[in-house]
């Protein structure tokens, strides 16, 4: 079983490379568990608040609600943590530039991606109209629920494009405590995508709605063009997104 699960998120990681070249909003993953280090100064992990395991939101988090046509979903945002992918993804949200975009690219017992306004996979801008660097933190992590920027291979790509994690498969063995949180990797047992940890912005937890999520990555899909059978035959469109709580200044 083990063996099977290693074998399947190598597949998915795979499956992602091969799309890289389409666009900036498709995502280059890497074959390990292993987080890339972001800093040389040793960091006692098990110190570290984990505010996507907290399901209250604190009054230095956004709350959000994504409105689509499956039913909604209420994230909690980390400004602290990624600042640049929470600006850019609640600028984006009250100027309604997702207004009406479709998830364009579902792959079960992975992630679902949206936030292209072209609705291929190949558009969407940053609200600086260039690419950003990927923000990367030892407090947030590819859980099952986690909220992430999606980009090309390059890591100053992301733009408007994002995805959140669905898988519900356990994904906490072999996982190294030297890079994890002894909570982090039992948060892991419930799901997610440790793969991506250190590639990709996390700046968002679902805090309701996951069983939305799961329908979205249940649905229907066809070859996308490319090979892989990630595009829904019948996609679900998120609606609009509001704001219903920002950080007290």
């Amino acid at each position: 079983m083990k063996i099977k699960k290693i074998f399947t998120s190598l597949t998915l990681a795979l499956a992602i490379v091969t799309l890289a070249a389409c666009g900036s909003g498709n995502s280059k993953t890497t074959e390990s568990t292993t987080p890339k280090k972001t800093t040389k100064k040793k960091v006692d992990l098990n110190q570290l608040a984990l505010p996507q395991l907290d399901p209250k939101v604190s009054k230095d988090e956004y709350l959000v609600e994504m409105v689509t046509t499956a039913g909604n979903i209420k994230i909690k945002l980390f400004p602290k943590q990624a600042p640049k992918a929470v600006e850019n993804f609640v600028t984006h949200a009250k100027d309604g530039y997702y207004n009406n975009t479709k998830f364009h690219r579902v792959i079960k017992e992975f992630m679902i991606q949206g936030g292209d306004p072209k609705g291929d996979g190949t558009g969407g801008d940053s609200i600086w109209g260039k690419g950003f660097k990927t923000e990367t933190s030892k407090q947030l992590y590819n859980l099952r629920g986690a909220l992430s920027m999606a980009r090309s291979s390059d890591p100053n790509s992301n733009g408007s494009q994002f995805f959140i994690v669905q898988n519900d498969q356990n994904m906490s063995d072999g996982l190294a405590k030297q890079y994890y949180p002894d909570k982090i990797i039992n948060a892991y047992k419930k799901g997610g995508s440790p793969q991506l940890d250190g590639e990709y912005a996390v700046f968002g937890q679902v805090t309701e709605g996951l069983d939305v999520v799961d329908k979205i990555a249940n649905g229907e899909t066809e070859d996308n063009g490319s090979g892989e059978d990630s595009q829904p035959k019948d996609p679900v469109k998120v609606t609009e997104i509001k704001i219903l709580q920002e950080p007290e200044k």
